[in-house]
């Protein structure tokens, strides 16, 4: 289960990672910003600092799909994934409203792809956690 959830981390680094190379992720944060400005444009005074945008995306790039390798049953890791992915797109109002740059691109592409890559991972893998059903293959 560590080795998946690693590889679907790495997976999920190097996808945003690629995005924000090819400045894919600048237009994504500009038009969450005109968002949560409300159609104005808006110039917020403050940006988080690149370090801890990125550390949080590797904290869910690699921590989710482990969450989600660990539980059982399929509605369990759904709730998981949709729950990473409101509180990543929750952020975004909030860092408005302390005049902050809403910075959340990589982290929500990360959160997004490494949620769908672990949940068809589980889907076409026998997983530890799920248990023994009684049919044999």
């Amino acid at each position: 289960m560590l080795v998946p959830a690693a590889a679907i981390g790495a997976l999920s680094i190097l996808l945003a990672v690629g995005l924000d190379v090819l400045r894919i992720l600048e237009p994504v944060d500009r038009m969450i910003s005109k968002l949560m400005s409300q159609g104005a444009i808006h110039d917020f005074p403050r940006a988080l600092p690149a370090w801890s945008v990125w550390l949080v995306t590797v904290v869910l790039a690699f921590g989710l799909p482990f969450a989600i390798l660990s539980v059982a049953g399929t509605w369990r890791r759904l709730v998981l994934w949709i729950t990473a992915l409101v509180l990543v797109a929750g952020w975004a109002p909030v860092l408005a409203l302390a005049a902050h740059f809403p910075d959340i691109g990589a982290p929500f592409i990360a959160t997004m792809w490494s949620g769908i890559c672990a949940l068809v991972y589980t889907g076409s893998h026998r997983m530890a956690c799920d248990g023994i059903t009684g049919k044999l293959p």
